[in-house]
């Protein structure tokens, strides 16, 4: 399937799969057991990743987790204590770097300069074009970015990290706080660049997204503790949803007793715990509950990973 026709005909998730699985796709970037100390933490511990041209690898992991200093040390700009980066054939360098997009937590953008200003001083900094406006920031040309929301402001950022065509981006949360709307926009982005074989290595706290991506990597206390499919990660994990009218109580007596408790708006889940405990536990509150066993979701399959790695 390489002629358009055989293009269009494969639609959605399944259909970008099979695209890939015909092709074999070169090493984008890698990362042989890298370790980064400061003094006496150590913020990343021996860890070995790879993404490949045209695949989306969502980054995950809670906050301090390591996820930021990782995509540091991957683009050179933190040299690890140990181990060692290769990115598009050869060691970070300023060279390889203009061919890589990077999107920041603060997004990169100049907040007392206008759209237009930031577009055309980043632009001229890879030597590339001043991208064109879309229609639904055309109007935000002459504004502060300060002033700007932050939706408008992640779609700017992430044009200008695209004018210079990169061959891999690098993603760090692109749509922490933004709307539903505009989260979507910004990955049906992400996903343009992936089918244009551009690798891509995204961190995201919306365990939504993950299930976009074509792999996964958790990382927990400095160290990947686990790499695959969702349903790989998920392995084995148990889960149970407790339905009661008094959640807050419910979820402060668990959470007391260190059962592994999140809560899913006002629902209260418990991770690799048996429904003798969890009832014991509520009885001795004097909380009643249903409680049933779900599907475990990539949330809590992190608490049980967390909790193992911190001892």
């Amino acid at each position: 399937m390489t002629g358009r026709h055989g293009r269009d005909a494969l639609t959605g998730r399944h259909g970008r799969d099979a695209l890939r699985a015909d092709t074999v796709r070169a090493t984008a970037l890698r990362a042989d057991r890298v370790t980064r100390r400061f003094g006496a933490f150590t913020a990343v511990s021996g860890v070995s990743i790879e993404v490949g041209h045209g695949e989306v690898v969502g980054l995950l992991g809670a906050n301090g987790a390591g996820k930021t200093t990782l995509m540091r040390m991957l683009l050179g700009l933190l040299p690890p204590t140990e181990g060692g980066v290769t990115m598009l054939g050869g060691p970070p360098n300023r060279e390889r770097r203009r061919r890589v997009g990077y999107l920041p937590q603060n997004l990169g953008l100049y907040r007392d300069l206008t759209l237009a200003e930031n577009l055309e001083f980043i632009s001229g900094t890879y030597g590339a074009p001043v991208p064109v406006l879309p229609g639904d920031l055309a109007g935000y040309a002459t504004t502060l970015v300060g002033a700007m929301p932050l939706g408008a402001q992640r779609q700017a950022a992430f044009l200008a990290e695209l004018s210079h065509r990169p061959e891999l981006l690098l993603l760090d949360e692109p749509t922490s706080g933004v709307d539903a709307l505009a989260r979507a926009r910004l990955w049906d982005t992400i996903r343009e660049q992936s089918d244009a074989s551009v690798g891509v290595l995204v961190t995201t706290h919306y365990m939504q997204e993950a299930q976009q991506c074509d792999r996964l990597l958790l990382m927990s206390h400095g160290e990947l503790v686990a790499q695959g499919s969702e349903a790989d990660i998920i392995g084995d994990t148990r889960a149970l949803s407790v339905r009661t009218d008094d959640w807050a109580a419910t979820f402060a007596a668990l959470n007391a007793a260190r059962v592994p408790v999140i809560l899913d708006s006002r629902a209260v889940r418990v991770a690799d715990t048996d429904s003798e405990t969890v009832r014991a536990v509520l009885d001795a509150a004097g909380l009643t509950a249903e409680i049933e066993r779900v599907p475990a979701t990539i949330e809590e399959r992190m608490l049980v990973l967390a909790r193992a790695s911190a001892g």
